[in-house]
């Protein structure tokens, strides 16, 4: 072997030769290549779901843990509270209402307050602010002196007397033994029965507590000997109240009105709204606002300003326009079944407001403002009808195979009997032998509104004289409505709107006004009428609460007053008061000067002939 070492094992360094000559070719031709561009990094791994802590819907994670958490039952909170306070505990309870209104909750929130023990605390409390000893057990379901049953899973009397066994024997651990039974109206006869006797002589260790959506499915017998608690359906404003709170610390974000929506939906029960929210909420994107329209979509509601709309069309009889807007409520998504459920949320709240008035409708002002010029407009029997057809086409909608077409027969049904006289109206005009209104379209559409004997009087006298075409009138002002009702010569009319009409709003077509103390109940309706009689248009008149102008005759006694007051400062007659002590002005008149004679010059005396 040589001694010269190999090249690589030199400790001097050297230069390597290039990898690539760059004044030569590649073998085929091609040049240089240019340099490849970074590889992009590859996407983080994806979490692993399993790994991830299961979540807790809304409506378990906000399940109330006091009394005071309990929306919308302060009534039954403050009743407990008193008995607790005076030692009065009864040994039974029985907890109804709807669904998801807190029976559940409330049951297990009383087996807490009766075994609460703490350091302090040696007696049952309704205050639960700090866990007691055991408070958590009994929270979580595995307290052994707590039983919490489904009547729905031993209905049988056997299992009742088994269950029943055990209630001689004292607790184990608390003050009292507890049996929560949920569901209690699914027991049999023969269980009710075997309960009953318990029930009458309890062990004074022992504390039933039950829980039912169906209490007239609950023997008298058993109700008799519990003390009562109806939990009542939480109201939407609180509800929404409660969901914006919810959404805050969710750090969620809901519009107010999509909030509402869902308050609504919910029908008083706060699970089932609290489910719908948990719905909305993942709408979107985390961090953005949930829009209403989203949860309208999600609800498949319409837009209720559009539904409105569509209900002024219908009671003015307007079917084109009826058909058109429907049309467009159902491109965007609207359920059919839910647009006639808001037209008969619509006709229940116009009855409402002709009989309370527009206070009464929990909607917003101007929808309250429209629904309630509706219900001025319309009788109480055209509504009374108009709710009858509408639960008619509801189940028509929800039977039909097309829903969307049975919604449009049910617009034109409703549309056409919306000017047909009711039966009494009806039976009058024939009797006076005046003519029959008819619908938009005409004909014999007397059954659906009146009836048969209405329909049978028309075939009796198919000969009836056509009522006259009022003349067009355009009314751009309340100004122009003054003038009218005068030219007219409806004297009546016009004393009463001089004197009792302060109006709110004017827009052709509709007035709003606010009703001076003493106002006729029917004058809205005899200014719709007579508009519609002298314009030939519908006319919409609403009687609102307040914020009215002056009525016609106090904006002139107003004028009066301001021009005796401009005439009793003048100097002139100041001078003619003060030089005629006990002279007073009695009235003050504007004179009218003769056209041509106020520039005139006055007459000349002539003079004195000796």
């Amino acid at each position: 072997m040589s001694d010269t070492a190999p090249p690589w094992d030199e400790d001097e360094p050297r230069d390597e030769a290039p990898e690539r000559d760059p004044d030569t070719v590649d073998i085929f031709g091609d040049p240089d290549p240019s340099p490849q561009p970074a590889m992009p990094e590859p996407p983080p791994p994806a979490p692993d779901l399993a790994e991830m802590p299961a979540y807790t819907v809304l409506a378990r994670k906000y399940r109330p843990r006091t009394f005071e958490d309990l929306i919308g039952q302060e009534a039954m909170v403050r009743t407990l509270t008193n008995a607790f306070a005076t030692g009065r505990i009864a040994h039974a309870f029985m907890l109804t209402g709807v669904r998801g209104v807190g029976k559940t909750t409330t049951a297990r929130l009383l087996a807490q307050a009766l075994n609460y023990e703490s350091d302090t605390v040696h007696q049952p409390s309704m205050d639960l602010s700090v866990d007691g000893v055991h408070s958590a057990a009994i929270r979580e379901g595995r307290h052994m002196d707590v039983l919490e049953l489904d009547a729905a899973s031993r209905t049988k009397v056997d299992e009742m007397r088994e269950l029943l066994d055990g209630v001689r024997y004292s607790p184990v651990e608390a003050r009292y033994k507890v049996y929560v039974i949920d569901e209690v109206h699914m027991l049999s006869t023969a269980a009710f029965n075997a309960l009953l006797k318990t029930l009458e002589e309890p062990p004074p260790h022992a504390k039933f507590i039950f829980a039912t959506t169906e209490i007239r499915k609950v023997p008298v017998t058993i109700l008799s000997r519990c003390q009562r608690f109806d939990l009542r359906r939480v109201e939407p404003d609180v509800l929404a109240r409660h969901f914006e709170r919810i959404c805050e610390k969710e750090g969620a974000k809901v519009e107010a009105e999509g909030l509402a929506l869902i308050s609504r939906a919910a029908e008083g029960s706060v699970r089932d709204g609290l489910s719908l929210l948990d719905q909305a909420i993942v709408q979107t994107e985390p961090g953005q606002v949930v829009p209403t329209k989203i949860v309208q979509d999600m609800l498949g509601l319409a837009d209720r300003s559009q539904t409105i709309e569509l209900f002024e069309q219908v009671m003015r009889g307007e079917t084109g326009a009826a058909i058109h807007t429907f049309r467009t409520l159902w491109g965007f998504g609207a359920d059919p079944v839910q647009v006639v459920l808001d037209l008969l949320e619509h006709s229940h709240q116009a009855a409402v407001s002709k009989a309370l008035g527009p206070d009464a409708l929990t909607l917003p002002k101007e929808q309250a403002q429209r629904i309630a010029a509706v219900g001025a407009l319309a009788s109480a029997g055209s509504l009374s009808r108009l709710w009858q057809m509408l639960l008619k086409a509801h189940d028509e909608v929800r039977r039909a195979p097309d829903p969307s077409a049975a919604v449009e027969m049910a617009l034109i049904r409703l549309t056409y009997a919306a000017d047909l006289p009711g039966p009494e109206e009806a039976l009058k005009a024939l009797r006076d032998g005046e003519p029959i209104g008819g619908g938009p379209s005409g004909g014999g559409g007397q059954v659906a509104a009146g009836g048969g004997a209405v329909a049978q009087a028309r075939f009796a006298q198919p000969v009836m004289q056509a009522a006259p075409q009022a003349e067009t009138v355009t009314l751009a002002s309340f100004d122009d409505v003054l003038a009218l009702i005068e030219k007219k010569r409806d004297m009546r009319l016009k004393l009463d709107v001089d004197g009792y009409v302060r109006l709110v709003s004017f827009r052709p077509g509709a007035i709003v006004f606010e009703p001076a103390p003493g106002t006729p109940k029917d004058l809205a309706q005899r200014l719709v009428a007579r508009l519609k009689e002298w314009t030939g248009q519908p006319w919409l008149v609403a009687a609102e609460g307040g914020g009215g102008a002056e009525t016609a005759w106090e904006r002139q006694k107003r004028e009066q007053r301001e021009a005796r007051a401009e005439i009793e400062a003048d100097p002139f007659v100041r001078s003619v008061l003060d030089a005629f002590p006990g002279a007073e002005i009695l009235a003050v008149k504007s004179l009218a000067i003769p056209q041509g004679e106020a520039a005139s010059d006055p007459p000349v005396e002539p003079d004195d002939e000796d």
